[in-house]
């Protein structure tokens, strides 16, 4: 029923502050979240696997700059999985 990638505490607040931003920092993303790089990083990789979100890495002068991008299939797909939650409450 509900998108399992998304249906999980850390990617849905991911993909709710990347919604509302377009594209965030990974240092931002991490410290909103409250999580770790490595925790951080393993949920990304999920995303990105899944077209959801695109990750850019740069360097600005001699610091790297990480910043993740919400795809079209990301919004579609996150759009989607708050459809579906809200069906479900109403439901219930």
């Amino acid at each position: 029923m509900f998108d399992p990638l998304l249906h999980q505490d850390v990617r849905s607040r991911l993909m709710s502050l990347l919604i509302a931003n377009e594209e965030l920092p990974f240092k931002a993303l991490k410290e909103y979240l409250e999580v770790t790089d490595g925790n951080l990083s393993s949920h990304l990789a999920k995303l990105e696997k899944a077209g959801y979100v695109r990750i850019e890495k740069r360097f600005e002068g001699k610091r790297p700059k990480t910043t993740v991008h919400i795809t079209e299939t990301g919004r579609e797909a996150f759009k989607n999985y708050i459809a579906q939650l809200k069906a479900f409450i109403e439901e219930n």
